[in-house]
């Protein structure tokens, strides 16, 4: 089975700083995932041309069984919080979750938001700037492989130090109950030696990802529990599009 994780930039290349739902297409099928997990995913939204993106994806790798959740609504300097309806009528972004292989159930968790703002320092700055996250969710699919029930899980955690950690613990912890193997896919905004501590979780990738003309720092992870495996190296893919590349590895349930 292959897995693949993929911060899309909501379909923007910065080569031409251009959206083209067709070339999104075109990047996800060659990908050729049997699973992607998608985050900073746009859903009627003026600057990627009012696309589905999820649809978009979901037919450019043939994949009938997809999901889209909401976490923000609106558009870019007009954003609201999700209400609860994740896959509302309206305006919004989210994290998506594609299979090949039938979804036997679908559940969505919310993650802890730091309800203050908090000091970040981005690259590149003299002085952290204070920032309010946005909401952060997580999509689980319990897919029906060939060899038996999988989980995976998408998600996009904050970029704030520290709170990132306690979102990944609390996911953790709510994804016990889930049956195994599991994998959790996302951008993570963390290095792998933090995901791996933090999570308890296996590294089942390692490959730079960010940023995606030189990576030099992996973001974006693929971690397992339970019988899952690696049949191969894990690659970071320059698609063409986003400031992340697509991270994709080929694995098997033992």
């Amino acid at each position: 089975m292959r897995l693949a994780t993929f911060n899309i930039l909501h379909g923007r290349s910065l080569v031409d700083g251009e959206v083209h739902v067709g070339r999104f297409g075109d990047a996800v099928r060659d990908l050729d995932a049997d699973v992607l997990a998608l985050q900073e995913v746009d859903r009627d939204q003026p600057r990627s041309h009012g696309a589905d993106l999820t649809v978009v994806a979901a037919e450019a790798m043939g994949a009938p069984e997809h999901r889209f959740v909401a976490t923000l609504h609106g558009e870019p300097g007009l954003w609201t919080a999700a209400t609860g309806a994740h896959q509302p009528a309206v305006a919004s972004y989210g994290i998506a979750l594609l299979s090949r292989h039938p979804v036997r159930s679908w559940h969505v968790l919310q993650l802890p938001v730091l309800r203050r703002r908090a000091p970040v320092r981005w690259p590149d700055a003299r002085w952290p700037t204070l920032v309010r996250d946005e909401p952060r969710a997580a999509l689980v699919a319990v897919v029906e492989h060939p060899t038996g029930l999988i989980t995976v899980v998408d998600t996009h955690l904050t970029y704030i130090p520290g709170w990132n950690r306690r979102q990944l613990r609390q996911l953790v912890g709510l994804l016990r109950a889930h049956p195994r193997p599991l994998v959790l896919m996302g951008d993570l905004n963390m290095e792998a030696d933090a995901a791996v501590k933090t999570s308890g979780l296996r590294s089942l990738a390692a490959a730079a990802t960010f940023p995606v003309a030189e990576p030099a720092r992996q973001l974006d992870h693929i971690l397992g529990d339970g019988p899952i495996t690696p049949t191969g190296p894990a690659r970071a893919v320059d698609t063409g599009l986003s400031d992340h590349r697509a991270l994709v590895l080929d694995a098997a349930r033992r």
